[in-house]
């Protein structure tokens, strides 16, 4: 695959020219296109955007980082705008795009439904993503839902606000981050030996990949 480190906005993004055969890393054409034409990218200053909920996620020293604003109609409970900004990589930056997209259909999805929303459906819609690359649409789910709770903390609905520790991964077996945060910080430092130890992906095997994901943020939050 050839990259080309492309200057764009103050960000420098590795665009992929070329896709890898079977076997490689492979791209599809809506992962390439969100890509190169992502929609609803904040362009400007968040001031110039008229938001009330702001989400953010990752930390720059580890190459990750998402901004996300929200316009939310009180009306309606429905998201009516969504910019959002990332210093990540073209899965991140495709994934994104896409959710900004699904959100924003037929006048916005409430805020019930997009916190359902869930990484996996925003992958359906762009043909898929690397396997190794999944931890990537995260970043957007969880960015959304760090700007719905701060919608929620600004217009005083303070019982509306989730705590991310109670959220769940795998619904049948009942696992969720906090169980995984917790087996981390007792020394289970793989994917495996979190599986042994909560059981996650024995109800829901689709969640593994989350699961990954949640193993690798809790790692590299407690242990660098």
């Amino acid at each position: 695959m050839i990259l080309h480190c492309v200057q764009d906005d103050n960000r420098y993004l590795m665009k992929p020219d070329v896709v890898g055969k079977q076997g490689a890393w492979f791209y599809t054409d809506a992962v390439k296109d969100h890509f190169f034409n992502p929609r609803n990218f904040l362009h400007g200053e968040p001031s110039e955007f008229d938001w009330n909920g702001r989400g953010q996620v990752g930390s720059p020293a580890c190459g990750d980082m998402m901004y996300m604003w929200i316009k939310v109609d009180p009306a309606t409970n429905r998201v009516a705008d969504l910019k959002w900004k990332t210093f990540g990589c073209g899965s991140a930056i495709a994934s994104t795009s896409m959710m900004s997209e699904i959100i924003l259909r037929d006048g916005g999805m409430t805020l019930e439904a997009a916190r359902k929303l869930r990484p996996q459906d925003v992958m359906a819609e762009l043909g898929g993503l690397p396997a190794r690359k999944f931890h990537c649409s995260v970043l957007a789910d969880k960015a959304l839902r760090d700007a719905i709770n701060d919608y929620y903390f600004r217009s005083g609905q303070k019982e509306k606000v989730e705590v991310e520790a109670a959220r769940m991964v795998d619904s049948v077996a009942k696992v969720t981050d906090h169980d995984i945060e917790t087996a981390v910080l007792d020394g289970c430092d793989t994917l495996e030996k979190v599986q042994s130890r909560t059981k996650v992906g024995s109800g829901d095997p689709s969640c593994l990949a989350a699961a990954e994901e949640l193993v690798r943020f809790y790692r590299e939050k407690y242990f660098g």
